[in-house]
């Protein structure tokens, strides 16, 4: 029997091109907040994953991208010192859309990492099957990848290949992390995500960039988790927006909200959200820190 393995492994690639979904299909759970709209992801989340061979802890992290924000400066540097202190880095691309700059600035980034990378070629379920190695083609060059995997993060395809493949990458150890530990984050993180996810789904196309949520209370009473949430929004007419006609839309996001921190939970919750006008939120470090956007720092 062969020794188990443990260690560190970090997603990075482009918005958009699936690392949050390909890490929760990974751990088996929901750690992180995924829509079909790009920068979804704003800080590194730590996710433990245990296999019959060992421990991968993941780091699901922002897409690299060109900052227009302060607040995304921080959520690119999140991304690229993901890379500083771990085993293995997985690119993951989008089989669907073909190699351009934003991927020409992954590669140099993780190339400059020096660490080992697999690639990971996601979506292949949108794609016809001979499409695919054309593909493979077009990434294999460019580093030198320890291995190759396409996959599908949203139907599963290949994603039990792509964790054996991990673990063969990782040193020899024992488990980093107990068994039941799924996530560094605490529940007020996840609490303000699962909001700032309805947010992202339920409101039009611009809004959710300049949307983010603070936890003011949460409080654990004898049958009750009771939390305030303020969404903070940039301009009086975003604030008009998030709350609907006759509070509609606000109804609407609370109501899907507490469904799923009660599910998280695991009890009874009352949820009170508020819309508060923060002109320029996202260039002031204070609200940045205030809303959990990562600082610069290493693991």
């Amino acid at each position: 029997m062969s020794a188990p393995r443990a260690g560190f492994v970090t997603i990075v690639g482009r918005p958009n091109v699936g690392k949050s979904t390909l890490v929760n299909r990974l751990v088996g759970q929901k750690v992180a907040i995924v829509s079909d709209k790009p920068q979804t992801t704003r800080n590194r989340i730590l996710a433990v994953m245990n296999r019959p061979g060992g421990q991968i802890v993941l780091f699901d992290t922002p897409g690299i991208h060109k900052p227009q924000h302060r607040m995304n400066e921080r959520m690119v540097t999140a991304a690229v010192t993901s890379l500083a202190g771990v085993d293995l880095a997985v690119w993951l691309v989008d089989a669907t859309e073909g190699y351009g700059p934003g991927d020409r600035y992954v590669r140099d980034v993780i190339k400059k990492s020096r660490k080992p990378v697999l690639l990971g070629i996601n979506k292949i379920d949108a794609l016809a099957k001979p499409r695919i190695l054309p593909v493979i083609e077009q990434y294999r060059t460019l580093l030198d990848f320890v291995e190759v995997v396409p996959l599908s993060a949203k139907t599963g395809e290949n994603v039990d290949l792509l964790a054996d493949r991990l673990l063969q990458h990782l040193p020899e150890g024992p488990p980093l992390y107990p068994e039941d530990f799924v996530s560094d984050r605490p529940e007020r993180f996840f609490v303000a995500e699962m909001v700032r996810e309805q947010l992202v789904r339920q409101t039009r196309e611009e809004l959710p960039y300049a949307t983010a949520v603070v936890i003011e209370a949460y409080r654990e009473e004898e049958k009750l988790v009771r939390i305030e949430a303020a969404i903070l929004v940039e301009r009086e007419s975003q604030k008009g927006i998030v709350i609907g006609k006759g509070g509609a839309m606000l109804k609407a996001v609370g109501t899907a909200a507490r469904r799923e921190i009660e599910a998280f939970l695991g009890g009874q919750v009352f949820l009170g959200l508020y819309v508060k006008v923060r002109e320029d939120w996202r260039e002031k470090e204070h609200t940045l820190d205030e809303v959990g956007l990562d600082r610069s720092k290493e693991r």
